[in-house]
């Protein structure tokens, strides 16, 4: 009789063991749809760890973009090939990038609509132990940077600028922002490519500034969205609702300083806090204008030689 009993008990349990893992199943499957469901209503950006992007990571950290109607969400990539990437295959609807790399993406047929200028630049820093103090000694010298990018274009203009072979620079691409760090760091690259806060972080380490595009006056970084997708109502209102919640954290970024954001900056763009002390003190950031149409046709007329 007692082997009845306890039979029936196992019986039992067996079924509801059976029950809740279905029911978890169940769940679970309502769960990534719900998840799926969510990502796909929201306006989906996608960021780099650069300076750039502070105004969405302080908009994002204060919860000022909207939430009612599918919110922002930003979409961290190491390099900018794969924000293409992640941009032409509607994997996202925004992007940060520049005006070089977005006309290659129009090029290739995706109208793009540009939001915001950023206050992105760019610098040439060469290791210290290859002793580059000047843009004439690059010659026979390898330079990391980005095909069809704003850094490949600074390559042919330096050639162009100081009359080198185009043949003796030789241009290696390193398309992820921390493997480039690495190479510097490890002393196998002669000179690199990098905007803020990495530039800070490679000066720190006394290796020298060869070019500055600040001073060449040029404003190449950009927002940009799928025009196709914009059009649609519901993604207009989307796009409207981030422009004023951006232009917010630009105005607390400029208030407060870019210090204050110290906290996330480290945690946004993986640099040491010493890095973020030590950035330029100048850094100021503007509300969402749509890029210079002289830096817009100097990207356009680049690429027509190409």
């Amino acid at each position: 009789m007692k082997k009845i009993i306890c039979a029936i008990a196992c019986l039992v349990l067996l079924v509801a063991c059976g029950q809740s893992y279905e029911e978890t199943k169940r769940q679970t499957r309502k769960q990534r749809r719900e998840a799926l469901r969510r990502d796909s209503a929201a306006l989906k950006i996608a960021v780099m760890p650069t300076l750039d992007c502070l105004p969405m990571y302080v908009a994002a950290y204060h919860q000022l973009f909207d939430t009612l109607n599918g919110g922002v969400r930003l979409k961290p990539f190491m390099a900018h090939i794969d924000c293409d990437t992640a941009l032409e295959r509607q994997r996202v609807e925004g992007s940060v990038t520049d005006l070089v790399r977005a006309a290659c993406i129009e090029k290739r047929g995706v109208k793009l609509r540009y939001v915001a200028a950023t206050n992105s630049y760019w610098q040439l820093i060469t290791n210290h132990n290859s002793r580059i103090r000047q843009l004439k000694q690059l010659d026979d010298k390898m330079v990391a940077m980005s095909r069809f990018s704003v850094t490949d274009m600074l390559c042919d203009l330096i050639v162009d600028s100081v009359k080198l072979r185009d043949e003796h620079v030789f241009r290696v691409q390193i398309n992820d922002l921390n493997v480039r760090m690495q190479m510097l760091q490890n002393n196998e690259m002669d000179a690199l490519f990098f905007s803020e806060p990495q530039a800070t972080m490679a000066r720190m380490a006394k290796n020298p500034v060869v070019l500055d595009t600040r001073k060449l006056d040029m404003q190449m970084g950009v927002i940009a969205f799928r025009e196709k997708e914009m059009r649609r109502p519901e993604r207009q209102k989307q796009l409207d609702l981030f422009v004023k919640a951006y232009n917010a954290a630009c105005d607390s970024i400029n208030k407060k300083g870019v210090k204050h954001y110290r906290d996330i900056i480290v945690k946004n763009c993986g640099v040491p806090s010493a890095v973020v002390d030590s950035l330029p003190k100048d850094i100021k950031y503007q509300h969402a204008i749509g890029p210079r149409q002289r830096d817009m046709d100097m990207a356009q007329k680049w690429l027509q030689k190409k």
